[in-house]
């Protein structure tokens, strides 16, 4: 299955393009499917992305750019919403980048046990000592247009990326509110603390309906949009698995996850 649902917008100054499409799914006996959203955002001022994925991402992500006419070394700035291994591993394909985290959640990060978490240790651990990390904080312009609000709940330094356009709100959220389900629920699948999570939501819904007509680009789903208080999915949800369950190559079963 190859997927056409590449989605750009540009609203303003911004140009805006979903490199990978998050999947609102998990998998039953194998773990995280790490099928996490990457975007990036183009601006006369600077070229940034939000979050950068996991290993199985990579050839995707470089496919992607190359056919948006971005190379790794034009990129200069990578916001991390959190330090999840589906989010952050790719962090050092951007030799340029200004690698961007909240304090709060490399803190936590470097505390973790190893080979206990979804924390990629080792990438985290070359973070700390990046000549380019630059630390978050609460409320922070980040970039011109850009700020950051850390919303505990999936991770305790869980980063949510607001960018004012002029004329709407686009908000980043990772996974301090991963799918549509959380978003509408204000309840988590994955989180330490099911209050810090409500309030967090409840801090991105505050966000996103500032003003009407505002995205939300979530971790592991589709953009939305709000308009009157109604929530629209932009796109369809594409996801499939090609498995091999015969003894020969030549014939493969192709299982659609999509609704």
């Amino acid at each position: 299955m190859t997927s056409e649902n590449k989605q750009s917008f540009l609203i303003g100054t911004f140009q805006i393009d979903i490199i990978v499409h998050g999947f609102p799914g998990k998998s039953v006996c194998h773990g995280p499917l790490g099928f996490s959203t990457i975007a990036l955002i183009r601006h006369n001022e600077f070229t940034a992305l939000v979050d950068v994925g996991g290993f199985g991402q990579r050839l995707i992500l470089n496919q992607r750019l190359k056919e948006l006419g971005v190379r790794p070394d034009d990129v200069t700035n990578v916001l991390l919403t959190h330090s999840h291994f589906d989010h952050a591993i790719n962090w050092v394909n951007f030799p340029n980048a200004n690698i961007h985290i909240s304090r709060k959640e490399m803190t936590w990060a470097l505390e973790q046990p190893t080979g206990k978490t979804y924390v990629p240790e080792l990438y985290v651990a070359a973070l700390k000592d990046h000549q380019n990390l630059v630390l978050v904080e609460h409320d922070e312009e980040i970039l011109p247009g850009i700020k950051s609000l850390i919303c505990p709940g999936h991770t305790p330094g869980s980063t949510v990326y607001v960018l004012d356009t002029g004329d709407s709100d686009i908000v980043f959220t990772g996974d301090a509110c991963k799918n549509r389900a959380e978003l509408v629920s204000r309840a988590a699948d994955m989180t330490y603390d099911a209050n810090a999570t409500k309030n967090s939501i409840n801090d991105i819904w505050s966000a996103w309906s500032r003003r009407d007509g505002g995205l939300l680009i979530p971790g592991h789903d589709l953009p939305m949009v709000l308009n009157n208080n109604s929530i629209r999915y932009i796109g369809k949800h594409e996801a499939a698995i090609k498995v091999w369950f015969d003894d020969s190559l030549n014939k493969s079963t192709l299982i659609s996850l999509s609704p």
